[in-house]
């Protein structure tokens, strides 16, 4: 990606209405913007179209020129909309229990830039990973939570999320039940890592329940968090193979790139605007050109 030409980013949601893909292309074609990517979807089931378009504003138009001159186009076909630069870093609070594959995997990516996030602060519950997230600079937060202090423990946590000014939790396994009050404040900005390939398998021990069942393939979800269990809208999923001769202990070890390979794909699409809420379902689209190159070589 060019310095000096940074890719924009058009998301979009409005009711089926036919003619919106074209009167969308042609208000960037006339203000000299070249389009480098675009996806779409319309979904008849819901009545509901979802367009997400790359492109470079080539005559110097700005986001915030663009995104006044589009109103019109927004009251005409009733549309949920957002510009942005896809160089912008979305801050977001990572929060982990006693599991740190997840949480090293996404310190590396974002170390080396291939994650446009900036990692405002870690939150946790022990103390494992507290020099480990120090040493990258990042400030560790450690808040005891027990059926006692639940409540003044999420409120101390929602004050860091406020405090850093956060976009997005992401439960890098972390191995607490969030509060149904906590899910609706942040609700579409809380990223979970299920170590399971649900809907099979939900709860605590998933990789037991597999093993108990002899099943072939084991995998990890990527799910937004609801005040339902395991039950949010998906985002990713990937699978790895196993044989009956794999023990339960070999399916914890498996599990663990698949989960930290998923998870980091889940927050990828989310921070380049690629995911859609769709009911209970998501809508993912495709990842544009130049979108998983890394700032440095790693």
């Amino acid at each position: 990606m060019t310095k000096n030409k940074p890719n924009y980013v058009l998301r979009v949601t409005c009711p089926s209405i036919r003619g919106v893909t074209a009167a969308i292309t042609a208000f960037l074609s006339e203000r000299g913007c070249n389009i480098r990517d675009s996806a779409q979807f319309d979904d008849e089931s819901t009545n509901h179209y979802f367009m997400r378009i790359t492109f470079r504003a080539e005559e110097g138009r700005s986001l915030q020129d663009l995104d006044r001159e589009f109103q019109p186009l927004v009251e005409q076909f009733g549309m949920d909309h957002e510009f942005f630069d896809e160089r912008t870093k979305r801050k977001v609070i990572l929060m982990v229990s006693r599991f740190g594959h997840c949480l090293n995997d996404l310190l590396y990516r974002w170390g080396i830039g291939a994650l446009p996030i900036d990692i405002v602060g870690v939150i946790s519950n022990h103390l494992d990973f507290q020099k480990v997230v120090q040493g990258h600079g990042i400030p560790y937060h450690h808040i005891r939570v027990t059926a006692e202090n639940k409540v003044e423990a999420e409120a101390e946590q929602m004050r860091i999320v406020r405090a850093a000014g956060a976009e997005l939790i992401v439960l890098a396994r972390y191995m607490q039940i969030l509060s149904d009050e906590m899910c609706q404040q942040m609700s579409g900005r809380i990223i979970n890592i299920h170590h399971s390939f649900l809907p099979s398998f939900k709860g605590g021990s998933p990789y037991k329940q597999a093993f108990e069942r002899g099943v072939k393939l084991i995998g990890a979800t990527s799910h937004f968090v609801t005040a339902d269990l395991d039950e949010g809208p998906i985002i990713e999923q990937d699978i790895v193979r196993i044989t009956h001769a794999q023990s339960p202990d070999d399916y914890v070890s498996l599990g663990r790139d698949v989960e930290s390979q998923v998870l980091a794909r889940a927050i990828h699409a989310y921070v380049h605007g690629r995911v859609f809420l769709n009911d209970n379902k998501t809508i993912v689209f495709p990842p544009s050109p130049d979108s998983y190159s890394s700032e440095t070589i790693g």
